[in-house]
């Protein structure tokens, strides 16, 4: 008996309704990115004041701008230094991860609830480096899989990861991002 020939319309047809199906679900699941931080044992904290004339977020329409962040508050000897030569990769990693958290403080800050998230759109990761290290998209990964943590796949943005030659306070990691909110002010 010959075999039935291979239709691969239906096949795609398969897998986009299933992937709906999952995305549907998903949106049924309730989400409170605030509760999940409490299960990482993460508490927010207070935002550092910028050190000269900026403001940490800017919001225009449903979009929130914020501004190039470290680690907030006193810097830990893991935060500071370059990549390569003070610090390895864990370290920059770990440094991305903990400014990651000091940005969710900053939008929390300006938007009063951290379930306005519609999307991270966004993220520039610049890591202080030597001129040779070549793994910062591993370093960012620290804060790309927080943000995945706390907030899921509304968490996964497009992002850049690249080197410097020197950051402010000799900062290891500094990270700008792009959200999307909810127009609910």
């Amino acid at each position: 008996m010959a075999s039935k020939p291979f239709k691969p319309v239906l096949v795609a047809a398969f897998i986009i309704g299933t992937l709906s199906m999952n995305r549907q679900a998903a949106a049924q699941q309730p989400f409170d990115p605030e509760a999940r931080l409490r299960e990482l044992g993460i508490t927010l904290p207070t935002p550092d004041a910028p050190i000269a004339n900026y403001v940490k977020a800017v919001r225009t329409g449903n979009l929130v701008f914020l501004s190039g962040h470290g680690p907030c508050g006193q810097r830990e000897e893991r935060t500071t230094g370059k990549v390569g030569r003070e610090r390895t990769l864990e370290d920059g990693y770990y440094a991305a991860r903990m400014t990651g958290i000091c940005l969710l403080a900053s939008l929390k800050v300006e938007i009063g609830d951290l379930k306005k998230v519609v999307r991270v759109v966004k993220v520039l990761g610049m890591v202080n480096a030597v001129e040779t290290f070549d793994q910062h998209p591993r370093v960012i990964n620290g804060h790309s899989d927080l943000m995945v943590a706390v907030f899921g796949d509304r968490g996964r943005h497009a992002r850049s990861a690249v080197g410097m030659g020197s950051l402010p306070g000799n900062l290891t990691v500094e990270i700008e991002m792009v959200v999307e909110v909810s127009s609910e002010r």
